[in-house]
C-alpha cells in the first residue's frame, strides 16, 4: 500500500478577517470531498488571514496515479478562483505487511 500526503500553503488574496478565511477554506474543502475520493483537513496557519495550510492523504497502490490525483486535486482547487496555491509538498509512503 502506498498512502500519498500532501501539504498544500494557500494565499488568499483581499482577506481581511478570519471568518472570511474559514469561508474560503470551508468552500474548498467541501467541494474537493465531494469531486475526489481524499482526505483533506486543515492542518496549520488557523490564525493568519490570508494564508491556510491543508493536509490531504490518499491510498492507493500505484505511485504514478497518486501523484495524478493530488495534482488533480491542486489543480481543480486554483481553478476555484478562491485561493492561490504558494507552496505545495508530495510525499509518497510505501507501507509493507
Amino acid at each position: 500500500m502506498i498512502v500519498a500526503a500532501a501539504r498544500i500553503t494557500l494565499h488568499i488574496h483581499g482577506n481581511n478577517s478570519l471568518k472570511g478565511k474559514r469561508q474560503v477554506v470551508r468552500s474548498l474543502i467541501e467541494k474537493v470531498r465531494h469531486r475526489f475520493a481524499v482526505s483533506i483537513a486543515e492542518v496549520d496557519s488557523h490564525d493568519k488571514w490570508q494564508r491556510a495550510e491543508l493536509g490531504l492523504a490518499v491510498a492507493g497502490n500505484d505511485e504514478r496515479l497518486l501523484s495524478q490525483l493530488v495534482d488533480q486535486v491542486m489543480h481543480f482547487m486554483e481553478n476555484q478562483h478562491l485561493a492561490e496555491i504558494i507552496d505545495s509538498q508530495l510525499e509518497l509512503v510505501h507501507l509493507e505487511k
